[in-house]
């Protein structure tokens, strides 16, 4: 399967809110980072994200551990928060990309029986069993 990726400026336009995306973040490796080699010098990388919109009661946002509550923000699978550039981190997204839907489906996600039925359909198609 071969996919094309769209990127996207985040200063001129943002995903739809509960989008999983492929985010690129710029930053600064802290000064007290584990690796000294690299500590203190700036890095680009891209990690898969999820953002989360406009603060709505009852809509995509972000919920922290400690309760406290984020919007217009990317957050990765461990819970770091990412903003667009002008936002309150020290890293941030500069790109974003659509992430392609699951093989043979229309969707980012499919749970219960369905993930499996799924899965299977998409290893028949590839002619694997």
């Amino acid at each position: 399967m071969q996919v094309n990726v769209e990127w996207v400026d985040a200063r001129e336009r943002l995903p739809q809110p509960g989008e999983p995306v492929a985010a690129a973040t710029f930053g600064t490796y802290p000064h007290d980072f584990h690796d000294r080699s690299v500590a203190g010098e700036h890095y680009w990388l891209v990690r898969p994200m999820v953002f989360h919109g406009l603060y709505i009661p009852m809509t995509f946002q972000h919920q922290s551990e400690d309760d406290s509550h984020y919007h217009d923000c990317f957050v990765d699978s461990d819970g770091f928060i990412r903003y667009p550039p002008g936002g309150p981190s020290e890293d941030h997204v500069t790109h974003w990309a659509a992430l392609p839907f699951l093989p043979g489906l229309s969707v980012h996600v499919a749970g219960g029986p369905e993930a499996g039925a799924a899965l299977r359909r998409a290893r028949e198609a590839a002619g694997h069993r």
